[in-house]
Formats: structure tokens, C-alpha cells, sequence
């Protein structure tokens, strides 16, 4: 598969996802803090894959969420317990011939995503939604899926992945 550019678009609010022949759904949360709102799993009933940015707080979160679809998730700094030993603090995964890494904090990423050849590093921790594209990589925090904090939105993302590239969309959900 040859990849393109990566690009990367906002949408704050509702608005409808255009098909893209070919491509790949996959539901990018971070920070829920034991908190899954209806909001965000109606957002993710669509998608084939789920990425957790860490701060998961409970087990069962996790649970509800590998229900929708298959889960990947890194650990947080608020992740305790037996269930949250077994998660790694950073992983890398391939999806379709993409590569994503996660990570929790972007401060603790400890690899050069330019040198890995990985198309997408996806982080949580700061609540703060934000998409940036450096060097061909891009780096995706969804924001906080949970409780409002810090007079931030609740927002989630959506990853597409299709032959031309990768689209990221951030989603303001209240």
C-alpha cells in the first residue's frame, strides 16, 4: 500500500462523517476517569477498533468498551490496580499497514516516531484536544472523554485510515 500525506481536519460539534471507499473507522478516547457517557459510545458504535490514551480508572470501562469493538490501551498516571499492571505504558500498533503508537503523556514518549516510520502517535493526559502534524507524523490527543475538567470539552476522535492517508477528526461531545 502506498501512503500520502497525512492529513488531519477539526470538526467541533455535530457534523456528518464522510465515506471514504476502503477505509478503516477507529475510535481514539483518552481520560475517562471512571466515566462513560452515552455521548461518547453512541460516537463509537460505528467504528471497527477502539484506542484508549490511558486514564481508565476501572476494568470495566474497558470492558463496555471491547462490547462495541476490539480495545488497544496504554496505561495513565491514574491507572492502579492488578487490572492496570497488565496494560503497557506505551505501545505500537499496525493497523492496515499504518503504525500507531499511544502513549499516555507526549512528555513520556520515549521513541522518535520519525525513525520508527510511524504514521500516528496518539496521547491523552493534558484533557486538551489537539491535532499537529509534524515531520509526516500525526499526533492525535483526543481530549478528555470523562468528567469535565479544567473548563475543557468532553471530546473523543475518530481516526480514518484508507489508502490515501489518515484523516483524524476531533469531536466535541458537551
Amino acid at each position: 500500500m502506498g501512503k500520502s500525506a497525512v492529513s488531519t481536519s477539526k470538526v467541533l460539534r455535530s457534523s456528518s462523517d464522510s465515506n471514504v471507499a476502503c477505509s478503516r473507522l477507529i475510535g481514539v478516547i483518552s481520560d475517562t476517569h471512571n466515566q462513560l457517557r452515552p455521548e461518547v459510545l453512541a460516537r463509537l458504535r460505528r467504528c471497527e477498533l477502539i484506542l484508549h490514551a490511558g486514564d481508565i480508572c476501572r476494568a470495566e470501562i474497558l470492558r463496555e468498551l471491547e462490547a462495541l469493538a476490539p480495545v488497544h490501551a496504554v496505561r495513565g498516571n491514574n491507572d492502579r490496580g492488578a487490572w492496570a499492571k497488565r496494560l503497557p505504558h506505551s505501545r505500537t500498533i499496525e493497523v492496515d499497514g499504518w503504525r500507531i503508537h499511544m502513549v499516555h503523556d507526549l512528555k513520556e514518549l520515549r521513541v522518535d516516531p520519525v525513525k520508527r516510520g510511524l504514521d500516528v502517535v496518539v496521547s491523552g493526559h493534558s484533557h486538551r484536544p489537539k491535532l499537529e502534524r509534524r515531520n509526516g507524523v500525526l499526533y492525535l490527543n483526543p481530549g478528555s472523554a470523562g468528567p469535565h475538567r479544567f473548563k475543557l470539552p468532553v471530546a473523543i476522535a475518530h481516526l480514518r485510515l484508507h489508502e490515501g492517508g489518515v484523516r483524524a477528526r476531533l469531536w466535541e461531545l458537551a
